[in-house]
């Protein structure tokens, strides 16, 4: 058991050790101070909130480089999380000690990011996921994140083109890439889901697509990986109009062998000879920088908005799903959404309205009742 002992220049020494054995003290001019200030440390070590002092000097970089190594996240989503901490965290918080960083500087931070207030949500977001994984740690005893709230949103729906809009766009597409529209107006896949569609992913006979890759293109990387998450991995069916247009893209536009590295399994990344449904006229896999270069021209051709890619057609596929009488879960399923709740918060307002049937619902069950009560004390007035 330690003790505070008096120094011979007056100061009052408070040692203890901590789960690891490690001794540390503090001097302090008092010696309710000291005695204080060893409570709150013993009181830390008993309940499992404790962190090393030393522990605390590491960088915010380095915590997050450490954290967003680990993370459960694919190739494509670690970088984009990269992306984000350098261009907006880092300069703030990098250089900083972890426990140096308050919760009125992340709040100050984040009120004064220069983005969309859902952006700034989702960066806010992966620096708390750093504070959360550096408490785990023992680095920090408490997050300064736990209080702190980004901006707030207003939700706007999700804007969809017509089915004239789509057409139009379609035809002003270069002849190669009509048959993207075709396929994820018919399909609702993801752009990556599209241009890592193999051959053997379209089933004819079944009238299906099987998705369970993706292209990634993190530059100068190109390959085939997993998709989003484990539920993006589905089988859509395919209505024939939609396999009519696929056959006459394959027709106008064979697939050729592509090499390609396979990265589905991170574990064992192989080269291999891929048949590719959508590629360039040289042949080779269609990445995102190419196909922003072909669709950007197309989409403003036909008024469809700046900013907004090949997920218009993917929200119209929902929206033609929802007006004919399609479940949440049926729509969440198609689309590969991780949740309903991700559904939900994209297509709610694109449900039917259900105020009337809610009316109809209780008139059909208590309309009669009342009515029988209101004759019966008109007869007995």
């Amino acid at each position: 058991m330690t003790s505070i002992a008096k120094r011979p220049d007056g100061a009052h020494r408070a040692p203890y050790r901590d789960t690891a054995g490690v001794e540390h003290s503090k001097h302090c001019a008092r010696k309710q101070d000291a005695q204080r200030w060893l409570d709150e440390q013993t009181a830390a070590i008993v309940t499992g909130q404790y962190a090393s002092p030393k522990a605390g000097r590491v960088t915010f970089r380095e915590c997050a480089e450490a954290q967003r190594q680990g993370a459960p996240h694919g190739p494509a989503t670690r970088d984009k999380v990269r992306r984000a901490l350098e261009q907006h965290a880092y300069p703030t918080f990098g250089a900083t000690p972890m426990r140096a960083i308050r919760s009125s500087a992340v709040q100050s931070w984040v009120s004064g990011l220069p983005l969309a207030p859902a952006t700034a949500k989702v960066v806010l977001g992966y620096v708390s996921a750093v504070f959360r994984s550096a408490v785990r740690d023992r680095i920090i005893p408490t997050s300064p994140c736990e209080a702190v709230r980004a901006p707030a949103a207003r939700s706007k729906p999700a804007w969809i083109p017509d089915l004239a809009t789509v057409e139009q766009l379609g035809a002003a597409l270069p002849p190669r890439f009509q048959g993207v529209v075709d396929l994820v107006i018919g399909s609702g896949l993801r752009a990556g889901e599209v241009f890592g569609l193999e051959l053997n992913g379209l089933d004819m006979r079944g009238r299906a697509v099987d998705v369970h890759q993706q292209l990634v293109c993190l530059s100068p990387q190109v390959y085939v990986g997993p998709v989003k998450t484990a539920e993006s991995e589905r089988i859509v069916p395919l209505a024939q109009v939609t396999l009519d247009a696929l056959a006459a893209h394959l027709a106008a536009f064979p697939a050729r062998d592509v090499e390609i590295s396979d990265r589905t399994d991170p574990r064992n990344p192989v080269s291999r000879v891929a048949r590719l449904a959508f590629t360039t006229a040289t042949g080779s896999p269609v990445t995102r920088s190419q196909w922003s270069q072909i669709w950007r021209p197309a989409a403003r051709a036909v008024g469809i908005p700046g900013g907004t890619g090949l997920h218009v057609l993917r929200h119209c596929y929902a929206s033609v799903l929802i007006a004919h009488g399609e479940s949440v879960k049926v729509v969440q399923k198609r689309l590969g959404h991780s949740s309903a709740v991700v559904t939900l918060g994209v297509y709610s307002h694109l449900w039917p309205n259900s105020d009337d049937r809610t009316r109809e619902a209780v008139e059909a069950a208590l309309g009669g009742c009342f009515a029988d009560s209101v004759r019966t004390e008109e007869r007995s007035s």
